[in-house]
């Protein structure tokens, strides 16, 4: 049997016995002052007696409470319309029984008036039968006076312990709630670890690659700044070597005219010399000519 019918049953179970309880409780209060039995120090008083019938219907309102939370949750629609049905007749009932209860009460406040109507007159009356009741009453209500007060700690201690029982129970419920986020904070943290874990490899990819990055930058600066200083060197070279050979040239040219009026003075004939001819000029063949960048 599902674990939701065996609850609606066990509900329906102690519904009908703190019914009957009730009912009896509440009859009881309505007889409360016609006999003699309230005289008996060992019988209930009416304080008492309407505690306990207050007792059953606020049981009875919590049956009815936890019968509308496991209604939906039956697993036929048979059964929740039977649920349901249930649920107006036992909202039906409580209502019933509060209103036997306040006429029961009613009831039992006549009753006590007569009764003590009655007392009065015995009293008034002579004779040893007078003396020995109004004995008895007096003890009557010492007695009466600290069960009443007996009674009233009772019901105080009571909705202590309820209050107490309802606020553990909060605590429970907040102590469920925060398991339950602690959980899921849990299950999202290690969710997050896997990524973090990753994206500490991916940074630490990085990190290499732009080491790497800035190690063959350096070498290529410092390969580029040699390629330079080795261009501007032969550079510098090359235009030496142009100067050197512009003077040589215009050298050559300047000491022309004074070698040809010597040689004739002397008789010698020598070849002629055009003044657009360059000189030939030994360039040792390790300097090789290097065309500009």
């Amino acid at each position: 049997m599902d674990k939701v019918v065996e609850a609606v049953e066990m509900a329906k179970k102690e519904w009908d016995e703190a019914y009957s309880r009730t009912q009896e409780h509440i009859k009881a209060i309505q007889l409360y002052g016609i006999s003699r039995e309230e005289r008996n120090p060992n019988s209930n008083s009416l304080p008492r007696l309407n505690g306990l019938a207050q007792d059953g219907l606020a049981f009875l309102s919590s049956l009815h409470f936890k019968l509308d939370l496991l209604a939906p949750q039956l697993p036929t629609d048979d059964q929740v319309q039977s649920a349901t049905a249930l649920l107006q007749s036992w909202k039906n009932q409580s209502h019933n029984l509060r209103l036997s209860l306040r006429n029961a009460n009613l009831q039992a406040k006549a009753n006590i008036r007569k009764a003590a109507q009655e007392e009065r007159e015995l009293l008034l009356g002579g004779g040893g039968e007078s003396t020995i009741r109004r004995r008895n009453l007096q003890t009557k209500a010492g007695m009466t006076s600290a069960a009443e007060s007996i009674t009233d700690s009772l019901r105080r201690t009571r909705q202590l312990m309820v209050q107490e029982v309802e606020r553990n129970t909060s605590t429970l419920a907040t102590f469920e709630e925060s398991t339950g986020v602690l959980k899921k904070a849990e299950s999202e943290y290690k969710g997050h670890r896997s990524l973090f874990m990753r994206t500490r490899n991916l940074l630490s990819t990085m990190q290499r690659q732009d080491v790497m990055d800035r190690l063959i930058l350096a070498v290529g600066v410092f390969l580029f700044s040699c390629a330079v200083l080795y261009v501007v060197s032969k550079r510098i070279g090359i235009l030496k070597l142009q100067r050197k050979v512009i003077a040589a040239i215009r050298a050559g040219m300047v000491g022309q005219p004074e070698v040809g009026q010597r040689a004739d003075a002397d008789g010698i004939n020598l070849p002629q010399v055009h003044e657009n001819a360059v000189h030939e000029v030994d360039i040792p063949l390790e300097q090789h000519m290097h065309d500009e960048l």
